[in-house]
Parts: structure tokens; sequence; C-alpha cells
């Protein structure tokens, strides 16, 4: 039997490829997308036929309220998202705390289904802002999630895996098409609309762009303009 994992999936490109990934590996995925209240509408529902496509077993989407709590251009309108192109330092798309919640409760399913590995697509290349991107903080949620889990203190070493963190966009780009997925049912922009159509100019849609440019594969991105 194929051993089961849980991949968090938000519908964008680097967590549809970390999904084929994990299926090309030989795992029986079961994927993790969440409604944290972000403005793009088109992440908040749940990824449409594609999980299943790319082979997963199962997909749930939960529900939680980062809304309410706002400090991020995600997660709060009064905040525009930058559209000037990408700067240095950690930008105020940071959601704060997100990668950790989310971990955390993939990490509750993983136990429940008896998994021992979680996937998730963070890079540090591309959005090294981020502090939830970095290699040490994966390894650090890894260490703590054998000392606060069951199956850790049993002596069942859980595994985060970060397949993406060092690669280029272009890089992941190739990984994917190599794999067979289809980009164009991805939805990286942060303010895209509800027909998931990109803005084009804000820091996601600019290196996506430049991640299919630089790989020499046509862009499948649908723009509003």
């Amino acid at each position: 039997m194929m051993k089961p994992l849980v991949v968090l999936l938000s519908g964008g490109l680097d967590s549809a490829t970390c999904l084929a990934i994990a299926r090309n590996q030989g795992f029986a995925c079961y994927c993790l997308s969440f409604d944290y209240g972000q403005r793009h509408a088109a992440e908040r529902r749940p990824p449409s036929g594609w999980p299943r496509a790319l082979g997963a077993v199962e997909q749930r989407t939960l529900s939680l309220g980062l809304a309410q709590f706002g400090g991020s251009a995600l997660t709060d309108t009064s905040i525009a998202v930058p559209v000037d192109g990408v700067q240095p330092g950690i930008p105020v798309t940071y959601v704060p705390a997100r990668n950790t919640i989310m971990l955390s409760l993939a990490l509750a399913w993983a136990e429940v289904l008896g998994s021992r590995d979680i996937f998730v697509g963070v890079n540090a290349v591309d959005y090294s802002g981020y502090p939830d991107c970095r290699p040490e903080y994966i390894a650090a949620f890894e260490t703590m999630a054998n000392l606060a889990t069951r199956a850790g203190v049993e002596g069942v070493k859980l595994v985060i895996h970060a397949p993406l963190i060092d690669l280029s966009k272009a890089d992941i780009i190739r990984t994917g098409t190599a794999l067979g997925v289809d980009y164009g049912l991805t939805v990286s922009c942060y303010q895209a609309d509800d027909q998931g159509r990109a803005c084009g100019a804000c820091d996601s849609c600019r290196l996506r762009a430049e991640g299919f440019a630089t790989a020499g594969v046509n862009d499948p991105t649908p723009y509003r303009t």
C-alpha cells in the first residue's frame, strides 16, 4: 500500500508542483486547503478537479478567521497589495503565523491518517522575505512536531518535506511541467478576481511571469487586461 501523506494545497503554482512531486514519489496524497479570509477569492474556493487529476486521494478545505486579526495585505483590505515590483525585506503580504497554523493543522490530520510525512510548497529563493519559508523554520517545526505528538513520542519520526525550498521559480515550473501539471488551472495572484484572472502587477504575478519566461514554458495565466 502507498504511504499516506498530507500536502498543503493553496491552489497556486508552487503547491500544485509539490503535490505532483509527492504523487510521483509514490505517496497517497491527502490535500489540505484553507479559507483564512484572504482577499483573493479564487484561492478561498477549493481547487476544482485538478487535485484528483494529479492523483490526490482526498482534498479538504478548512475555514480560519485570520482576517479578524488582519496585519497583512492579504487579510486586510485597508492595506494595499504592492504593485511596484519586488522589494527587499518582509513584504506587507506576509500573513502573521500563517504557515505555523497551517502546518499544525496538517500535523493533526497526518496523525489521524497514520502518516509520517507532510509536504509543503514553501520557497526560500523567490520569497526569501517571508520568515516562515526559511529552511531553519522548517527544521524547527519538524523538531517541534516530533516533540509534541503521540507519534513522535512513540518513536515514529515525522518529516516535513519542502521539496521546492531551494529551487528558482523557473526550476519549479520545469519540474511541474515534466510531471504533467497544468498551470492554467492554478492561481498565484494576490488579488485575483472571482474568475481567477490575475492582476499581472503584484509580486506573485511578477515572479510567476518571470519564472515562465526563464523556463521557456508558455505562460497559461489568465490576466484581467
